[in-house]
């Protein structure tokens, strides 16, 4: 039987446009599906509302690896992208306090009293830790302190995710803040304090800095997929908009997939391919798989947080010069604040901005069932309270709500992705998962791009060579002789290594102690 493609890919985000565009460089046997009618490229699309674009969570374009930045460069060309200085604080208590924390101006910010009993504080967390450090709460406590923890990471943390910082994996503080050593911190402000000479030797962590310029698309990250979209359909690629995953039925026999999507007006449709490449979230892939696999009652367990931006259009050219603000303020619903024109000055008109209030969620709950008017009514009243604008410049706003925009990384996430995994390598070896939601796993773009890049390299082999978990959410990994991924798949030292027998073992293992 023939297929009617080679690949079906269901999704159009980084990852899955990033198959297709790697897959149509050899074979245009490639249909893309995306659920969404009008925009490509998931949560990295670009919203425009009349004159206005603005970024659904802001997108850095910086990677560690050449390979993603050629990908990058190959499909929008060098003269749309811009380079932007990088800047992003915290505003706590009326004052502003660098992103990562400056110990030095952190401490004098706070005063003497309150930074004395942030470094006594850390002082007993190194005496006394906390171990094992299971959740976020133990992992930053043990890192920086209680006290430092209750003022910089505990509100913001639970405005992100809806949850106490007790009920969060030690994972997502390992993943996301990992890098920051409060002691060299420290004894660098303390050098800077008594001035003392001379440059960081090769080898000294305080040498590890972020970066302080990152590329941008001219128009929004979603310049860059919408490029990509029109490249893969030039090359004979297929891609359906406004399609919704209805059903997966794999025949063993023939070695085809039958897939049914239903299109915005209800039509049902059906395909036949070889491969499956999901970046679907993956509950929801499971429950479309007929039969449905066992592990589909773990999967439903599986969290995510949602998020709306409530887009105020300003009646003012410079208002701060940050990409964005995080808000640690407790009065205040907002968890974030973006200044569009920050990214990039085409995304509003001379005179004018744009900012995106940014209000952590879940799907159904009261203030995602808000109406757009009582989301525009709070953005503005909270705009004023923080001291950021007068809410009288405001002269327009738009609201966009983003559905499963985080993986919830709670204490029962691993083990649930661990026994779905399993159970799909063992089950079904042409059936792949990738991106941010399809591996339930917080990916930046870049990883997610590099998810699909290995997928392709092995739906190319024949075999599952090398594995797309291995990709590190801190992007240690790209750390390669050259930075090139290429490189490092022909020499064998890219760290997502080729799949071996103990491995899969462990997997099934897993599986099997599942209830």
């Amino acid at each position: 039987m023939t297929a009617d493609v080679d690949v079906f890919i269901i999704g159009a985000g980084p990852a899955g446009l990033t198959a297709a565009y790697c897959l149509t460089e050899s074979s245009p046997s490639v249909q893309v599906i995306e659920k969404d009618p009008i925009y490509v490229g998931g949560i990295s699309r670009t919203v425009r509302h009349k004159n206005f674009l603005f970024d659904v969570g802001g997108h850095r374009f910086f990677s560690k690896s050449k390979e993603v930045l050629d990908l990058w460069q190959n499909i929008l060309g060098c003269d749309d992208f811009i380079k932007r200085p990088r800047l992003s604080r915290i505003i706590y208590g009326g004052k502003y306090y660098a992103y990562p924390l400056r110990a030095y101006q952190a401490l004098s910010n706070l005063g003497i009293l309150t930074s004395a009993a942030c470094v006594l504080s850390y002082a007993y967390a190194k005496i006394r830790p906390v171990a094992p450090a299971r959740t976020f709460h133990d992992w930053v406590r043990n890192r920086f302190g209680e006290k430092l923890f209750s003022i910089f990471f505990k509100t913001y943390t639970e405005k992100v995710w809806g949850l106490s910082c007790d009920e969060i994996s030690a994972d997502w503080a390992a993943q996301r803040i990992g890098g920051i050593d409060l002691r060299v911190v420290l004894l660098n402000a303390l050098r800077r304090a008594i001035s003392v000479p001379g440059k960081p030797k090769a080898g000294d962590p305080s040498v590890k800095t972020l970066i302080e310029h990152f590329q941008y698309p001219r128009l929004g990250p979603g310049m860059m997929w919408e490029a990509a979209a029109r490249k893969i359909m030039d090359r004979g690629g297929r891609l359906a908009m406004g399609r919704t995953l209805q059903t997966l039925r794999h025949d063993a026999k023939s070695g085809l997939w039958t897939v049914t999507a239903v299109t915005s007006d209800g039509q049902t449709e059906a395909y036949t391919a070889r491969h499956i490449v999901s970046s679907a979230p993956i509950a929801e892939l499971l429950n479309a798989l007929d039969p449905r696999p066992a592990s589909l009652l773990q999967a439903s367990a599986l969290r995510y947080r949602d998020f709306i931006t409530v887009a105020l259009v300003v009646r003012k050219q410079d208002v701060f010069p940050d990409n964005w603000i995080y808000v640690h303020d407790p009065t205040v619903k907002v968890g974030r604040v973006q200044n569009f024109r920050s990214w990039s000055p085409d995304m509003a008109p001379a005179g004018m901005t744009c900012l995106g209030l940014e209000y952590f969620c879940f799907e159904g709950d009261r203030l995602w069932q808000s109406s757009d008017a009582e989301l525009v009514a709070l953005a503005k009243r909270e705009i004023a309270q923080i001291g950021l604008i007068d809410p009288d410049a405001v002269v327009d706003a738009c609201v966009v709500r983003q559905p499963k925009a985080y993986p919830v990384y709670d204490d029962a996430y691993s083990g649930i992705v661990a026994v779905v995994r399993a159970e799909l390598e063992a089950s079904y070896p042409t059936l792949h998962l990738v991106g941010r939601n399809g591996m339930h796993k917080y990916n930046n773009q870049d990883h997610s791009m590099m998810t699909a890049m290995l997928t392709v390299r092995n739906i190319q082999a024949g075999e599952r060579v090398y594995n797309v978990w291995d990709v590190n959410e801190d992007a240690e990994y790209h750390e390669i002789d050259k930075n090139s991924v290429g490189d490092a798949l022909r020499s064998g030292r890219l760290t997502p290594r080729r799949i071996d027998n103990l491995l899969l073992k462990n997997l099934r293992a897993a599986a099997e102690r599942q209830p």
